[in-house]
């Protein structure tokens, strides 16, 4: 079933995923900065949303998602960003290093290599369903259309998938802005886990 989003909460989620992608990256790499680059012309086509300068000068960039579904455990891979207008959908044309995946009311951030999970999903993609999403902003309505992948599927076929839990307290504030369902914390673990088969589904 097609799901309808308001901007506002669409932008909310996105921000507050944000800044959550923000905070593990300066705690994973100390001395390491942090651009954002949503709003720049030149990074907005390559589908990068951060660029991620470490210490030793290396230069990442970086895809945001954030979900707000408290209890989904699945992806969910824009494969046409405006079905309307027949535009390709981020997960196909991002230049990122890293896929930041915030499931912003179960408390967890998941941190994919984009490259590796585009080359294991591609020839794959006709087992997953597609789900279409409708966004309204103002009097323009357009349609997402995006395959729906389970977490475990992406955590047993790609190497160096990172689950890392958001900050007890981030994720209880979460839970209350959200308003929808449960969210368990799982502690702060800010370096994150690497996923093995089933350890996030």
């Amino acid at each position: 079933m097609a799901r309808s989003f308001s901007m506002r909460g669409v932008q909310s989620a996105a921000d507050r995923a944000v800044q959550h992608a923000r905070a593990w990256m300066l705690e994973t790499e100390p001395g390491s900065r942090v651009h954002d680059v949503q709003l720049d012309p030149r990074f907005q086509h390559r589908g990068v949303d951060l660029l991620w300068e470490l210490p030793s000068g290396e230069v990442r960039g970086i895809e945001v998602k954030g979900d707000r579904n408290a209890t989904r455990r699945r992806y969910f891979f824009e494969l046409v960003s405006n079905l309307e207008k027949d535009t390709p959908g981020c997960f196909l044309y991002s230049g990122a290093d890293l896929l930041v995946y915030v499931f912003l009311s179960q408390g967890e951030m998941h941190v994919l290599p984009l490259k590796a999970v585009r080359d294991w999903f591609l020839p794959r993609a006709k087992d997953y369903a597609l789900k279409h999403a409708f966004t309204q902003t103002g009097a323009i309505r357009y349609t997402t259309v995006g395959a729906v992948v389970p977490t475990r599927d992406v955590g047993e076929g790609v190497a160096n998938v990172l689950r890392v839990p958001l900050r007890r307290s981030a994720a209880v504030a979460e839970e209350v802005a959200s308003g929808e369902g449960e969210s368990v914390p799982v502690g702060e673990a800010p370096r994150g886990e690497r996923q093995g088969p089933g350890a996030a589904d």
